[in-house]
């Protein structure tokens, strides 16, 4: 076997080992709740929760308290029958809030997921050598076989580095998931309170779809990245020698899968930016 197959042979190996990676984070993405790592983070979260709902529950009295006596002018003109009615309904929606906190989270969390697999679906999420460039590297002869080798293992190392790093992202994205989760029952009891008070729950619910929608921005990253490298990349190599031609041209696809981990890393700021987060 000469040095151009092994080469070929090394490139095909860690662009199978991108791929295998962003199998992995679509599956991860579209996973319920109680799916994700067999289900036992989940079932810590549920066990603490009713804990957070007694907090919350009796915050809810508190803070609609404190709401009432902040915008109360006039008791008579409070304690009319459509004031009554406003405020049983605030107080009855924030207590409901409370109660199914977690049941809306995870609705919302499963929402995400399903159309993670749609996305997913509907794509092609693997990357391979173009042929002509798979014929070039296996006709490379021993002087440029050596530069070249040095040259692609470079690559295979940031690819490599790359993949790794775009499973942690995802798996610390499911850790602020559910630790945020049981905070919802908390941050749920100021509805029933004052305009002020209640923007504390607001900002939970907006924050809490962004991370969650993060999923979707992630998966929408990785799939319009491949099709830029699908597509193929602009023209950079010239009139120079095929080996190096094919050389620019891993190299443009090594960064454009830095691109892509660079737009699953910043997926977080760019959905809480697009909900007003």
């Amino acid at each position: 076997m000469g040095i151009g197959q092994t080469i070929l042979d090394l490139l095909n190996a860690v662009f199978g080992f991108w791929n295998s990676q962003v199998a992995i984070v679509f599956s991860l993405l579209g996973q319920s709740p109680e799916s994700f790592q067999g289900g036992g983070a989940w079932a810590y979260i549920e066990s603490v929760e009713p804990y957070f709902v007694a907090i919350g529950s009796s915050l809810v009295v508190l803070f609609f308290v404190i709401g009432f006596c902040s915008e109360s002018v006039s008791l008579p003109d409070e304690f009319r029958f459509e004031n009554i009615l406003r405020i049983i309904i605030r107080l009855a929606i924030s207590e409901w809030l409370v109660v199914n906190n977690i049941s809306i989270l995870e609705a919302i969390f499963t929402s995400c997921g399903n159309l993670v697999n749609l996305l997913g679906g509907t794509s092609a999420q693997t990357l391979k050598i173009a042929d002509d460039a798979a014929e070039t590297i296996k006709n490379l002869d021993v002087i440029s076989g050596i530069l070249f080798i040095i040259l692609a293992a470079i690559l295979s190392l940031v690819i490599i580095v790359c993949g790794l790093y775009l499973i942690y992202l995802v798996y610390f994205r499911f850790l602020k998931l559910f630790l945020v989760v049981p905070l919802g029952a908390l941050a749920f009891s100021t509805v029933g309170s004052s305009r002020g008070l209640a923007q504390v729950g607001i900002s939970y619910a907006k924050y809490f779809f962004s991370v969650a929608f993060e999923a979707v921005v992630i998966a929408m990253a990785i799939l319009v990245c491949n099709a830029f490298l699908s597509s193929g990349m602009p023209e950079f190599a010239g009139d120079y020698a095929a080996w190096t031609k094919t050389l620019i041209y891993l190299a443009e696809m090594t960064f454009t899968i830095a691109v892509t981990v660079g737009a699953v890393k910043g997926a977080q700021t760019l959905t809480q930016r697009a909900f007003g987060v």
